[in-house]
């Protein structure tokens, strides 16, 4: 079930077009990678689909409800989570999740189990009742997924979660990410430039460009088409290629293509068969002068795209 789908969704700010015709869907319960650069148009989806401004055509719904006729609904069964949280200060952790569970219509009782049980899981537990502003940022972040666990939306929307946070702290937050999306089945839409990040928690990713999406789908798969089928590129250096050393590398099972360059081979493979391709070469006579692999990040997939935009 879809629990985020837009169609044709499009919006144009004096003229210039923000989000252009954008079909999207989002499985209910999956962390979902939304990338693109800045001005790509990724917040202004975000926006649309939490009812915060209106299409200029198209449609958005969330959890079944239309953002832009239902936008009260679309909001108790939402989150937001920007990359500057905004939390009053001067008041302690766990008041500022009591405000936001009153907001929310949460009983008194409910309310306070949920408090004490969100903070030990976000690790925050010892310092409840200390003042927002003697915390980090990472520290702040981690109260903003607590945020989450108290109002336990369907669908969550991040903005650059780790954003100026250190290496532990990022890791902390990704770990939570992970956590409450598996533990709760909440649907997480994650925006971030960090695609390592991404990469570590999301399966499926969508990459926004001028204001289009310009491809979406399983990282695995977007990953074999940008190296070619496989998920390892072997490139290789010899000191002559000759027609049978091709086809003796093409009969090695888990090969998927093979490209000749002059000199050199483009090996697109499933495995890391660099053993094989060795001994395929030297079975046929020939003479191996370098060889080196590397599998597909997310990296490769972004820039791929990004240069054909």
């Amino acid at each position: 079930m879809a629990v985020v789908e837009t169609v044709d969704l499009t919006k144009v700010y004096n003229g210039n077009v923000a989000v252009d015709k954008l079909n999207l869907q989002i499985e209910e319960g999956e962390v979902f990678g939304f990338l693109g650069p800045n001005g790509a148009g990724k917040t202004t989806t975000i926006l649309m689909l939490l009812g915060l401004t209106e299409p200029t055509s198209g449609t958005a719904r969330v959890g079944g409800f239309n953002c832009t006729r239902e936008p009260l609904k679309v909001k108790r069964i939402a989150g937001y989570v920007p990359e500057k949280v905004g939390f009053y200060d001067y008041l302690t952790a766990a008041y500022n999740l009591d405000y936001v569970a009153a907001l929310n219509g949460i009983a008194k009782d409910a309310a306070s189990k949920r408090i004490k049980e969100a903070l030990e899981v976000v690790g925050l537990g010892k310092v409840a009742n200390k003042p927002v502003e003697t915390f980090s940022k990472g520290m702040k972040q981690r109260l903003a997924i607590a945020e989450l666990l108290v109002k336990t939306p369907k669908v969550v929307f991040l903005d650059e979660p780790t954003s100026g946070i250190d290496p532990e702290g990022v890791v902390q937050v990704l770990d939570l990410i992970k956590k409450i999306a598996r533990e709760h089945n909440m649907t997480i839409v994650l925006s971030s430039h960090q695609l390592n990040q991404v990469q570590r928690v999301c399966r499926r990713v969508g990459i926004m460009l001028k204001g289009k999406m310009v491809v979406q789908g399983m990282i695995d798969q977007l990953g074999k088409q940008t190296l070619g089928g496989g998920r390892f590129m072997v490139s290789v250096k010899l000191t002559e290629v000759t027609p049978g050393i091709v086809d003796a590398v093409k009969k090695i099972k888990g090969v998927v293509n093979v490209e000749r360059s002059g000199d050199s081979l483009l090996i697109s493979c499933n495995e890391d068969l660099r053993p094989k391709i060795a001994k395929a070469i030297v079975d046929s006579d020939g003479l191996l002068v370098n060889m080196e692999i590397q599998s597909f990040a997310l990296e490769d997939i972004y820039m791929k795209y990004f240069r054909e935009g």
